[in-house]
């Protein structure tokens, strides 16, 4: 049976890579958070370079918001951009 999370995407600034240290160990901490309450399924970067981050979320659109709002990378603005759409799964993990 599908699944509908809510698919939080994340377009970085060009010098992400750099730019991302001294905010890592706070954005991990927060995804850690997130996994821990049962809200990230899945996230992490695409390109490399990164360039953008996708991170998957069980619940509303507003489970998604929330952690972007909290999120280290976006205070910091090293997200130039993100949306947040439902993603309906029809292959899980396994």
């Amino acid at each position: 049976m599908p699944e509908t999370l809510q698919l939080l995407t994340y377009e970085y600034v060009e010098d992400m890579l750099d730019r991302r240290t001294p905010h890592r160990a706070a954005h991990l901490e927060a995804v850690e958070r997130s996994r821990a309450a049962g809200e990230l399924v899945i996230g992490g970067a695409a390109g490399d370079p990164p360039a953008t981050g996708l991170l998957a979320f069980r619940g509303g659109p507003e489970v998604a918001e929330a952690f972007a709002e909290a999120d280290p990378y976006v205070a910091a603005g090293l997200v130039v951009s993100r949306t947040v759409r439902p993603w309906t799964v029809v292959t899980p993990l396994p």
